[in-house]
């Protein structure tokens, strides 16, 4: 098969790789129809995570067709998201917390080829009709979904009410903002340093778009704050901008550098809450709110073969790629 392999700090090969065969009487075989390029894909090709260790085909954003097994010819949607599944947090549905969890794409191979081996119990169904890019946000969109669902039940008023920032204008950011919005959030703010992705966000209204270097909404004025980035700088912006009593969403995992103003958060009873993959519920509400369209058209995705797939790591790096999202199509 071929394959997008991450060879070592900023370099990936699209180039052939072997057929991976399931070796588990759980496993089955997906022929990927597409695969969402992540944050975390982009923290490996720059060499800052110990646990994808190359060489390593990376890409867990993932949707395509049973291949083997009882759902043989199935389109499915695949939660990458692995666990022990007897644990206390297992068995209680928040899987996500179990200390065996692993994803396809971090130590196991990824999505990032034209096959890729998955449990039997990953696969959620998906509407035959549900366009494939669109599939392959489910991922991503339960992580936001989840961050903003966390924020919502330490609201001391309903978040239709909340004034919210969005710091990172990226994937998890913008679908972020679009689930506040799809909840009845109106007065929304989102920042990101990237002049093309503040267009973009301009272009599709995501919100109230700003450059978080040059004009910094004002600071206490925001109930909700949803970190997308995770450096010591965003950490600053968040607290600096949550009001009293509001809460802060930290989602992004950049750098584990300081930058928590805890002081402030005591003194003015600001909740800061850690935000780390979603539930099996969530990936199922996040399809969900996809297909029906409640998180919009859609349209700012951009699309790529993975062939290509070199410079669209590449572009991302660079700053180049206007898009929140590229979605790679094997084939």
């Amino acid at each position: 098969m071929k394959a997008l392999v991450y060879t070592g700090t900023e370099v990936v090969e699209y180039r052939d790789e072997p057929d991976p065969v399931p070796s588990a009487s759980d496993e089955v075989l997906i022929s990927v129809d597409a695969c969402g390029l992540c944050g975390s894909d982009m923290h490996a090709y720059h060499g800052l995570d110990a646990r994808r260790v190359p060489p390593l085909i990376l890409g867990h954003e993932v949707t395509g067709v049973v291949q083997s097994g009882t759902r043989q010819g199935e389109r499915v949607i695949v939660n990458p998201l692995l666990s022990c599944g007897f644990c206390d947090f297992c068995t209680e549905g928040r899987a996500h917390l179990c200390a065996e969890r692993e994803l396809i794409g971090m130590r196991l191979a990824g999505a990032f080829a034209d096959y890729v081996v998955v449990s039997e119990k990953s696969l959620l169904s998906m509407p035959a009709d549900m366009e494939v890019a669109h599939a392959s946000l489910t991922e991503p969109a339960a992580v936001s979904l989840h961050s903003v669902n966390m924020a919502e039940r330490a609201l001391h008023r309903p978040i239709s009410e909340a004034r919210a920032v969005v710091i990172g204008a990226g994937a998890i950011g913008v679908l972020a903002a679009l689930v506040l919005q799809s909840k009845g959030c109106a007065d929304l703010y989102i920042g990101d340093t990237g002049e093309l992705r503040r267009k973009t966000a301009e272009q599709h209204g995501f919100g109230h778009v700003y450059d978080p270097i040059t004009s910094e909404p004002a600071a206490g004025s925001f109930d909700v704050v949803i970190d997308a980035v995770g450096s010591n700088k965003t950490r600053e912006a968040s607290s600096r901008l949550a009001r009293a009593g509001g809460v802060i969403c930290h989602i992004g995992l950049q750098d584990d550098a300081a930058g928590l103003d805890t002081r402030r958060l005591t003194l003015q009873e600001i909740t800061f809450i850690g935000n780390y993959c979603y539930t099996t519920a969530d990936m199922q509400a996040a399809s969900k709110a996809i297909y029906s369209g409640k998180l919009g058209n859609l349209k700012w995705l951009e699309h790529r073969s993975l062939a290509d797939g070199a410079s669209a790591f590449s572009d991302v790096h660079r700053g180049v790629a206007a898009a929140p999202k590229i979605v790679l199509f094997p084939g």
